[in-house]
């Protein structure tokens, strides 16, 4: 009997049947311990093991946050803070990137770009705030540059360790098909540096919401730091605790929206990404 009337028809072949995720069924699950510590802060605030004034109870923080969304404080705080992040975001996203590009192309780039940056990086932030304010006031201006200051690190270094860390063979590619440069920076360079860059685009995000705490905090009138640092003095930790939560979402937020870009823009890596 021949191999092929021993094969069974393509029809006739059990099919293997996909598996059921592990995780799918038990997501529920990483709620728990969330939930167990709310449950807990509730009961301790109201049997006064947690006093108000250390830390409101959970029920109060989303009593407040209602009242602050009907009033309309909240809205207006987080379109301040938005619009101070979405501006310093762009403006320390492009420095970074063009310094990136700059020093990672060329070593005499590099020699006179990177020793700057790594310069100013260890520079403390509450160290520049008197020097912004002497320099451009009190205004927006300081803010947003605070905030462009801290986005820019994260995406200089990763867009700069991406560049230098393009596979030298397609470079060699690049020059048997006799490319330009301009061509090897737009098909190879940054092609290869692109997913090291939109690790820096994520971090970038995380530093910006963090550096427009510490920017509200100099002579802000509106903006959520200047909710939160108003409910400081008044003993508020209700507002205090909402001002964060929301810091916190705005964070998750746009790290899911660059979360989605990067898979997109990596469709390529079918493998990589799953």
């Amino acid at each position: 009997m021949s191999v092929i009337e021993l094969e069974a028809p393509a029809d006739a072949r059990p099919r293997s049947r996909p598996r059921p995720s592990r995780t799918s069924g038990k997501a529920w699950q990483r709620w728990l311990s969330p939930v167990a510590v709310i449950v807990i802060w509730q009961v301790a605030s109201s049997t006064g093991l947690l006093p108000p004034r250390l830390l409101a109870a959970p029920a109060t923080i989303a009593a407040t946050a209602a009242d602050l969304v009907q009033s309309g404080v909240l809205p207006t705080a987080v379109g301040v803070s938005l619009q101070r992040v979405l501006l310093g975001f762009a403006a320390g996203a492009a420095a970074g990137i063009l310094l990136a590009l700059v020093a990672g192309l060329s070593r005499p780039g590099e020699n006179a770009v990177d020793p700057l940056m790594q310069m100013l990086r260890a520079l403390p932030f509450f160290g520049l705030i008197p020097l912004f304010i002497l320099w451009f006031g009190i205004g927006e201006t300081p803010k947003v540059l605070l905030v462009a200051l801290a986005v820019s690190f994260p995406l200089y270094l990763n867009t700069f360790a991406g560049i230098r860390g393009v596979d030298g063979k397609l470079a060699e590619v690049a020059h048997t098909l006799k490319l330009g440069r301009a061509a090897l920076i737009r098909h190879i360079v940054l092609p290869g540096a692109l997913p090291q860059t939109l690790v820096g685009l994520r971090q970038s995000l995380g530093v910006a919401w963090l550096a427009l705490i510490v920017a509200e905090q100099v002579n802000a009138t509106a903006g959520l730091g200047y909710m939160i640092n108003d409910a400081r003095e008044f003993l508020r930790t209700d507002v205090i605790v909402v001002g964060l939560l929301v810091y916190s979402a705005l964070g998750l937020a746009t790290d899911a929206l660059v979360r989605l870009l990067e898979r997109r823009a990596l469709s390529w890596r079918r493998g990589f990404l799953g």
